[in-house]
């Protein structure tokens, strides 16, 4: 997985867009932000407004998903539930995108090393995930997507993806 940090809403939905546009399905995109950069970013009456891609795919992470937190038991019976998405509310994380299955699938043993533990068991090298986590707590929002092939590749280096 190719994986970038954006700092701000405007340029995370910028290179949202331009997976969207390279041809990349909302399906094939991954997010992971703080529940408090959701809810600053795209739970307010200014961004129902302005429909954006990148906030639904954000909301989705929030209100279609499954939490998890407290007990972790029937880890296996919520995954089929979960579908894309997954809230964190020990962590204060919201996932959305094909790494959520893959992390409830995971169960507690994937969450507890915090962010890093989440993003290392999404596939993120671990000195990125390093890098990313105070990104995150700062408000930053991680975009990843697998590329299909080297024109993939290549198109996601120069949107600051690696």
């Amino acid at each position: 997985m190719m994986t970038a940090i954006f700092r701000d809403r405007e340029s995370a939905e910028q290179a949202y867009d331009a997976l969207l546009n390279h041809g990349f399905s909302k399906d094939d995109v991954n997010l992971v932000m703080s529940d408090d950069t959701r809810k600053r970013n795209f739970d307010n009456d200014s961004y129902r407004n302005d429909n954006s891609d990148l906030g639904d795919k954000a909301m989705e992470g929030a209100g279609k998903g499954s939490a998890i937190g407290g007990t972790l038991g029937a880890i296996a019976g919520a995954i089929a539930a979960i579908g894309t998405s997954l809230a964190i509310p020990g962590l204060g994380l919201v996932i959305a995108g094909p790494i959520a299955a893959g992390l409830a699938g995971a169960g507690a043993g994937g969450l507890t090393g915090g962010i890093i533990g989440a993003l290392t068991g999404a596939g993120v090298p671990d000195d990125r995930a390093k890098e990313y986590e105070s990104g995150i707590k700062e408000g930053g929002i991680v975009i990843g997507v697998e590329p299909r092939n080297e024109a993939d590749v290549r198109y996601l280096e120069q949107h600051g993806f690696h």
